[in-house]
């Protein structure tokens, strides 16, 4: 089986699936080509397995709610002449089963044993929970 890795962000600046999504929409975060991304200061030194099947998952208010495919990473220059790195996403988002997980800065590693699973196609559609009660839910086993 080919070796691969996902990518675990705080969503900074959105709140929700919702809002993320339409901050992605609105072209803020969108590449040349029209694809959402996310532009970060640090390039992945693993880059291979970032991009032999990996995810972004993206965290709101304490809990992973949903991913998205990584395309590929590209190298953008910032206004301050300083090169960063845009991680151009498949557009849409995957919601998964609610995951409690701890502030932290910038973006870090998540092993695929680790990520949550996404919801069933009939529950991707679904009104998300209020966070408190997700979360809570997700620390008892129920989501």
């Amino acid at each position: 089986m080919d070796k691969f890795t996902h990518l675990i962000k705080l969503s900074v600046g959105t709140d929700s699936i919702e809002t993320l999504a339409a901050w992605q929409q609105s072209g803020a975060a969108q590449t040349a080509d029209g694809l959402p991304c996310h532009v970060t200061r640090m390039w992945p030194r693993r880059e291979a397995e970032v991009l032999n099947g990996g995810s972004i998952f993206w965290v709101f208010q304490g809990l992973i709610q949903c991913r998205q495919p990584i395309r590929r990473l590209d190298r953008v220059m910032g206004g301050d002449g300083i090169e960063r790195c845009a991680i151009v996403l498949e557009p849409g988002l995957i919601r998964v089963s609610p995951a409690p997980r701890r502030p932290f800065q910038g973006w870090r590693y998540l092993k695929p044993e680790d990520a949550p699973a996404d919801l069933p196609a009939n529950r991707q559609d679904e009104d998300e929970l209020p966070p408190e009660l997700a979360g809570a839910l997700a620390e008892i086993g129920v989501l």
